[in-house]
């Protein structure tokens, strides 16, 4: 029985063709299960759309062309709509801390869905479950409505055998880092991934590094990093993550590139002609970038990092010796002026403190104010240290400049990713990445703000993470490509989460199919969950 589903006839996208493609023409009626007929078809290319059909049988796209005259299943005419390949993460907190949070707490993952979004990728910043076969088999158990795969985190391994010291390995416990690196590639993961601002893994030196990123390199991986820095030695953070690759012979991925603090504003400049440079001579070099002027993190990210070593009791005993309070103090308000705090307290937002929820969403100098003390980035600073002593929090930094995001995203290598997660309305106040990213892209940065042609855009969601990652039949639009697709209308889509009210999900995605299933079908939530545990060991060759 055909079902058929007729949306309004919208004028055609001025970027398309004017004419239907030809691929395909059919002399006989062939049966399918799902028809889009009539739509911009963005194949994932760095190429302007054309206006033909996509039919879909299983979990695979069967043919592209004129398709009209053909039956199926579920025919959607999305005349004047985008199709394009289903958004892929590269960088998510889809796992956040265990089986009880994230996808796993909600697997439906409608916030991301309703971006588009049907692969997500976590594992990032260094750190990652171990081992991550526990975490795939239970996806795998139970099911969710998009694809996910994993990186392994270099930080986790570290603490994991070394615990949180500032100290280098002994060659016995370098082995054992190697062989964790070893077993987690011979399990799936996608690369290694590192967080050498946080703790463990700034403890860690480029070698130890190089040494962990050949192995991953064994099993054809890549090295994404969440560098050293991201402010006032960021140029040294690219350089060594371009060493990284380089030495331990894999592509290397800056990721969430940025430009943090008012002093360094402008050194996209540079640091993009260092990807450039390292390129033209032979090495992979990529980026990912979410398109936002504010980051987030926890708290101690404005710490000194000597003040971490040992973990999180060593620093509430150092908070407690008056001399080294004193001495945390004064780094914590330079990181302020020079670093994430943009030189004001206000700048620096609560968005999830889990001892008092109360306060999440409110920034240092109304809270200062709140206590009566006077705003200053000294007294920031001594309140900081009174939050991580509650518990620590994560915080929004607004302290990145506009002109440096919209240079990185319109780099050929850019690709975009969320650093967010799998959320729905909470006490949390999240960064509105997490609902609104790919949207947002689209919607502001490509229609009101003529940053990037929609094909470009479409490209740095698709193709261009699907080949980093080695996905060779994801984030694309042809035949025998898996069928994850996102129809949405280009004259509408757009974030609606903002900083203030972070729970509100993307607006103008029409249907999102996963493995040929609409888990987003008409703009509704279908509670398909269709999406597949990805494993790197599937598509080395």
């Amino acid at each position: 029985m055909r079902n058929s589903y007729l949306l309004p006839l919208i004028l055609l996208l001025t970027a398309c063709s004017g004419e239907r493609s030809e691929e395909l023409t059919n002399t006989s009626t062939e049966f399918f299960d799902i028809l889009l007929l009539g739509g911009s078809i963005y194949s994932g290319e760095n190429v302007s759309p054309v206006i033909t059909d996509v039919g879909i049988r299983g979990d695979r796209i069967s043919a592209i062309g004129d398709l009209s005259a053909n039956e199926a299943g579920l025919i959607l005419d999305v005349s004047g709509l985008a199709v394009a390949p289903g958004f892929i993460d590269i960088h998510t907190h889809a796992v956040r801390t265990g089986l009880d949070d994230g996808i796993f707490r909600w697997p439906d993952a409608e916030n991301v869905i309703r971006q588009g979004v049907t692969t997500v990728i976590s594992g990032p910043d260094g750190d990652s479950p171990l081992p991550i076969s526990n975490t795939l088999a239970a996806i795998e158990a139970n099911p969710v409505a998009v694809n996910f795969g994993t990186f392994v985190g270099h930080g986790s391994i570290r603490a994991n055998v070394m615990g949180e010291d500032d100290r280098p390995p002994s060659e016995e416990e370098l082995q054992r880092m190697r062989d964790e690196v070893a077993e987690a590639m011979q399990q799936g993961a996608f690369g290694l991934s590192s967080g050498l601002i946080y703790p463990p893994g700034r403890f860690a030196s480029t070698e130890e590094v190089i040494e962990l990123a050949k192995i991953a390199a064994q099993y054809r991986g890549i090295y994404i990093s969440h560098m050293r820095q991201e402010g006032l030695e960021v140029l040294e953070s690219v350089a060594e993550t371009i060493r990284i690759g380089e030495e331990g012979g894999l592509p290397a991925q800056i990721t969430h590139h940025k430009i943090v603090g008012a002093p360094m504003w402008g050194k996209s400049l540079e640091t993009l002609a260092m990807v450039d440079a390292a390129r033209a001579r032979g090495i992979d070099v990529s980026m990912d970038q979410y398109p936002y002027t504010a980051s987030s993190s926890r708290l101690t990210i404005l710490f000194p990092g000597w003040s971490l070593d040992g973990g999180g009791g060593a620093l509430l005993g150092r908070l407690r010796d008056a001399g080294l309070r004193e001495q945390i103090k004064e780094e914590i308000a330079y990181n302020i002026e020079v670093d994430r705090g943009g030189n004001d307290p206000a700048n620096v937002v609560l968005s999830d403190c889990q001892h008092d929820s109360t306060i999440n969403g409110l920034n240092l100098s109304q809270i200062l104010d709140q206590q009566g003390r006077d705003i200053s980035n000294e007294n920031a600073a001594e309140l900081l240290m009174e939050l991580v002593e509650g518990s620590d929090c994560r915080a929004i930094f607004h302290a990145m400049s506009e002109d440096d995001v919209r240079r990185i995203m319109q780099h050929p290598v850019t690709m975009t990713a969320s650093d967010g997660g799998i959320e729905a309305p909470t006490e949390r106040m999240p960064h509105p990445r997490y609902y609104g990213t790919f949207a947002r892209l689209i919607g502001h940065y490509v229609r009101e703000e003529n940053v990037l042609p929609l094909h470009t855009a479409v490209h740095k969601m698709t193709r261009l993470p699907a080949d980093r990652m080695g996905l060779t039949d994801y984030g694309r639009i042809e035949v025998d490509a898996m069928a994850d697709i996102a129809v949405f209308d280009p004259r509408t889509v757009i974030d609606k989460a903002t900083f203030e009210n972070p729970h509100q999900y993307a607006e103008g995605v029409h249907h999102v199919f996963v493995a040929g299933r609409a888990v987003l079908l008409n703009g509704e939530m279908t509670g398909a969950r269709p999406g597949r545990v990805l494993r790197s060991t599937e598509y080395r060759q």
